[in-house]
């Protein structure tokens, strides 16, 4: 008598690592990016509707800033968790998402004529720039091989 064994040809899932209580976990990136990604979809739209294309500073940093930045950290935050769960990882959110709607409105304005908004850029600019940096600071220090999910 043989014995015969089944093999399920289901594939499995990887088990699931759990983000840090209070982290911002890689899909919250993620999904940020993705609702970036619709308003400056949106904004082109719109641009390319009214044929007025002044605000194209604007749509590219909400693409750019908003969409491919969140989404990259995030999965870099996903191949990475303890990276994205560190402090470094939550800084860089705030940082990153204080910075570019408050830039991204004051730019607006500024080319929509207000001069008065130009406090407001530069110093969501500066805010931005440091987000970068940390992200930059996050990665060197929390992004190692082998460190991988």
């Amino acid at each position: 008598m043989q014995a015969s064994i089944s093999v399920s040809s289901r594939p499995v899932a990887a088990p699931v690592s759990r983000a840090k209580a209070g982290s911002i976990g890689a899909t919250t990136w993620l999904k940020v990016g993705v609702v970036y990604l619709i308003a400056g979809i949106a904004l082109g739209i719109a641009m390319g509707a009214s044929k007025d294309f002044s605000l194209r500073p604007v749509h590219a940093h909400i693409n750019l800033l908003g969409f491919t930045v969140m989404s990259l950290a995030g999965l870099i935050y996903s191949v990475y968790p303890a990276a994205g769960a560190s402090r470094l990882g939550k800084i860089h959110f705030w940082l990153h998402n204080i910075a570019l709607p408050v830039m991204m409105t004051s730019l607006t304005f500024l080319l929509l004529g207000n001069e008065g908004v130009v406090p407001a850029l530069v110093i969501s600019e500066f805010l931005a720039a440091a987000g970068v940096i940390v992200f930059a600071w996050n990665v060197f220090a929390n992004v190692k091989p082998g460190a991988q999910r």
